[in-house]
């Protein structure tokens, strides 16, 4: 199928612009994701954001994938320091994840990032003490997404803090998107 580049993507041939753009959101709004709190850390810098694109990847050796935003603090700290923690939110705590859209004020006293409390996983990266469960990781490869990073990290270390069977958070169980 032929296409045209513009600033939005490739559009299919006799397509509206405008109206491809609309139903290519609506259709991958539709995909369904987790909504989670990606903690990251180089040196002594940490923080944390909400991210929702993430995913295993891999079961020999177990990894998992995160794409992160380029101009996130977040792509900075994990392209700097080479670890993140994937936390899992209980779905009960949605307000949590409009806490982490923005970087963290961290309080090392607390520990707490914005309020919240957390210490560190086995690599560093920091874990919601909150977090139903959590996957501690190693970047094993990064792939340039256009204006994302994929960062494909290897699970060191993971855990449960809730009841395994507590319903995890996910993007429809909020007023949020992102993507598209």
């Amino acid at each position: 199928m032929p296409v045209h580049e513009e600033i939005v993507g490739p559009i299919p041939d006799g397509r509206d612009p405008d109206e491809y753009d609309k139903l290519r959101r609506r259709v991958l709004w539709s995909m369904p994701y987790g909504l989670y709190v990606v903690g990251a850390r180089a040196g002594e810098r940490r923080n944390a954001m909400t991210l929702n694109f993430a995913t295993q990847v891999a079961t020999a050796p177990k990894m998992v994938a995160i794409s992160v935003w380029k101009e996130a603090l977040t792509h900075e700290l994990v392209r700097e320091g080479r670890v993140f923690a994937l936390n899992l939110i209980d779905r009960e705590d949605r307000a949590i994840v409009r806490k982490f859209v923005k970087p963290v004020e961290v309080d090392e006293s607390g520990p707490t990032l914005n309020g919240f409390p957390f210490h560190d996983g086995p690599t560093g990266a920091p874990v919601l003490d909150g977090a139903v469960a959590w996957l501690d990781c190693a970047v094993r490869h990064e792939l340039d997404c256009g204006d994302h990073t994929l960062f494909a990290g290897e699970v060191l270390d993971c855990g449960f803090q809730k009841p395994e069977d507590s319903p995890v958070l996910r993007m429809e169980d909020t007023r949020m998107n992102y993507g598209g």
